[in-house]
């Protein structure tokens, strides 16, 4: 059966901790609500279905006119099981919970839980404990071992079916700390992913402040170009789609000089070197390797630094085989592959005039420019 992931952007809490006349997920940071950031980023990414918001619906539809909304409960713990509700009223099979407290989630985040639960039954992303714990009182106490810690973050992601279960079991005179726990104790799989160090929750007003700073991006554009010969008997991908011709583009790789182009623009605007510096072609393990291993370790690198890819486009140079048939299909590819939407990826065709090697049919160009914003 194919799985149906919906989103649950938990977001009914007061907020009391941070004061204020409007509960803390509605309070701008860099001039958008807060919960705005994290609704985007679950209602953009193509393996979540639907995204459902658990909130008050009043101040909700007011910052979120076109959201999913569900009344939230008097505590998280029920504030999840409506969203439950609801998301198994979508046809959900599996779902990821996140709190609104967490505004900046990144595509790639979603991308390592999705995956977990491909042989999980839950999954939530963690980051290590870096600094010294001891216990606390009056006077310093014994140290404790941090090797084994870890701090968690949201989104969890699970089966449905099995966290309604660990839902429906829970004695809720006990406060569950997470989703992850109640599903851990009926002897559920968690699976831990890389967290994010953006994922900070905000909780006193003093993080509102540290948010802002993490906001304070610039904007990097870099230039990608690349080249493959067309030879007889190979397959033609470009753009991550294999188009029909009678000849196709030879490389260490797949040879999709579309995605290397991609790779090294994206490369180029963290300074990260080219496709070679990570994917050598001497190394065996690349030979026919799939170009959009290339491509998504780029946004990859990209997202650890902070980043977020705004906008990239692309020009495919040949006179054969014609693009235009293709183009909407390279444009859903790559703008998967990067968790972008459609309308931040552009594909432009060129020929050169029947003049140079892409213009006697010998090979196919592509140059690329990718923008995005990273910490300054």
């Amino acid at each position: 059966m194919s799985r149906r992931i919906i989103a649950i952007l938990v977001a009914a809490g007061t907020g009391s901790r941070v004061g204020g006349a409007r509960p803390k997920q509605f309070v701008p940071i860099a001039g958008r609500p807060m919960i705005a950031y994290a609704y985007e980023a679950l209602a953009n990414h193509p393996a979540i279905a639907a995204t459902v918001v658990v909130a008050d619906p009043i101040t909700a539809a007011e910052v979120l006119p076109d959201a999913d909304i569900v009344t939230g409960g008097p505590t998280r713990q029920l504030s999840v099981g409506l969203g439950l509700n609801a998301a198994k009223a979508l046809g959900a099979t599996h779902v990821l919970v996140h709190d609104a407290a967490r505004p900046f989630l990144s595509a790639t985040v979603i991308d390592r839980v999705v995956r977990a639960l491909e042989s999980h039954d839950g999954a939530t992303p963690v980051l290590p404990v870096a600094d010294t714990l001891a216990v606390g009182g009056e006077t310093l106490g014994d140290a404790v071992d941090r090797s084994a810690l870890v701090r968690i973050q949201t989104p969890q992601g699970f089966r449905l079916d099995t966290l309604m279960v660990a839902h429906a079991a829970w004695d809720t005179a006990e406060p569950a700390t997470d989703d992850a726990q109640m599903v851990r104790r009926l002897g559920g799989r968690v699976a831990l992913v890389q967290g994010d160090s953006m994922l900070e929750k905000i909780t006193y007003p003093e993080d509102f402040a540290a948010a802002e700073a993490r906001l304070a991006l610039e904007t990097r554009t870099a230039m990608g170009f690349d080249v493959h010969r067309l030879e007889a008997g190979e397959e033609l991908w470009l753009g991550g789609v294999l188009i029909p011709h009678d000849k196709g583009l030879s490389g260490h790789s797949d040879a999709d000089v579309a995605l290397h182009a991609l790779t090294d623009a994206l490369l180029g605007t963290i300074a990260a070197g080219d496709i070679g510096t990570h994917f050598p072609p001497s190394d065996p393990q690349w030979k026919g390797a799939d170009s959009a291993r290339f491509l998504t370790h780029a946004a990859e690198l990209i997202a650890t630094k902070g980043g977020r890819i705004d906008f990239v486009d692309l020009t495919i140079v040949c006179e054969a085989p014609k693009i235009g048939p293709h183009r909407a299909a390279m444009t859903t590819r790559i703008a998967a592959l990067l968790a972008l939407s459609e309308d931040r990826v552009s594909i432009k065709a060129t020929t050169t005039e029947r003049l140079g090697f892409t213009g006697r049919g010998e090979g196919i160009a592509a140059q690329a420019v990718a923008t995005v914003r990273v910490p300054r």
